[in-house]
């Protein structure tokens, strides 16, 4: 994530799970609720500005030396919930996509093989301590998947714009995201063959399955906002095209779904687009 999210490749979307207090063993969960009492925490910004420092040295830090000790917290029916950074977790992950991601010499010139080398040791010696670890987080550079969108529905969408630029999110309990997971694939498998569409959706309900049944889920578009012109930020029903594009194939009507899904594909597209041209 440390890199992944920052100089290389600076527009993210992020799918976040917040869980509530109950939901973790002591001494953890003593330290989230004293953290949540806090009169201001931490804001993605400033988790990507301290990503960003990270990269600075040199050789860079791709991965921090400690495990970040902030979250992010909401407060969902009275219920504190927090979503734990987990940088560090979520720096090694990005760290093993990158060589998909970018051309051998390019990534070799912003992260010699050596320092790669020393994260890789490093992460496989803490995974045989903490094997059943996972992310709060997921990102997606400059798009957001398909199957994300499945997860929320069209009035859970938030759209603000201030003097501090515009933001745009949707939430949903937990129990809503997995139930049209569960729905959404039930109409994949039944229309379409297995895919890349049906494979993603599996692994993000899988993903779920491992949080407090009353958690919070979160699709945040990031710095996304910055990539996509106002006017067509403002407009953007992402959620709600998905939602048509799998009634349309509930009920057999292929034409229809395609419609949906061209709108989709077209305004990712467009996005994804720029970051060949920046």
């Amino acid at each position: 994530m440390a890199l992944a999210s920052s100089v290389m490749v600076p527009y993210v979307a992020y799918l976040r799970v917040y869980e509530p207090l109950a939901a973790f063993p002591e001494p953890e969960r003593s330290h989230w609720a004293r953290y949540a009492e806090r009169e201001h925490t931490p804001t993605a910004q400033d988790e990507q500005r301290r990503a960003l420092a990270d990269l600075l040295p040199t050789p860079p830090v791709p991965v921090p030396v400690h495990e970040s000790a902030d979250a992010f917290v909401a407060v969902v029916d009275g219920v504190t919930c927090v979503c734990p950074w987990r940088t560090r977790l979520r720096g090694w992950q990005a760290l093993e996509a990158l060589e998909e991601l970018l051309p051998a010499p390019v990534l070799d010139a912003a992260l010699p093989p050596v320092v790669r080398r020393q994260a890789a040791t490093d992460y496989e010696q803490w995974r045989e301590r903490n094997p059943d670890a996972r992310p709060w987080t997921r990102g997606a550079t400059w798009h957001v998947p398909v199957r994300w969108f499945v997860l929320f529905d069209d009035e859970e969408r938030e759209y603000t714009k201030s003097d501090q630029g515009s933001h745009l999110r949707y939430r949903t309990p937990m129990v809503q995201a997995r139930r049209r997971v569960a729905r959404g694939l039930r109409t994949l498998r039944d229309t379409l063959e297995e895919g890349p569409l049906i494979d993603g959706l599996v692994d993000v309900g899988r993903w779920l399955e491992e949080f407090h049944p009353r958690s919070l889920v979160e699709l945040d578009y990031g710095g996304l906002v910055h990539a996509v012109p106002e006017e067509q930020l403002a407009e953007d029903r992402s959620a709600a095209e998905v939602a048509e594009g799998l009634a349309a194939l509930r009920d057999g009507d292929g034409e229809r779904a395609g419609v949906a899904y061209e709108k989709l594909s077209d305004r990712w597209r467009a996005v994804r687009e720029r970051q060949f041209s920046s």
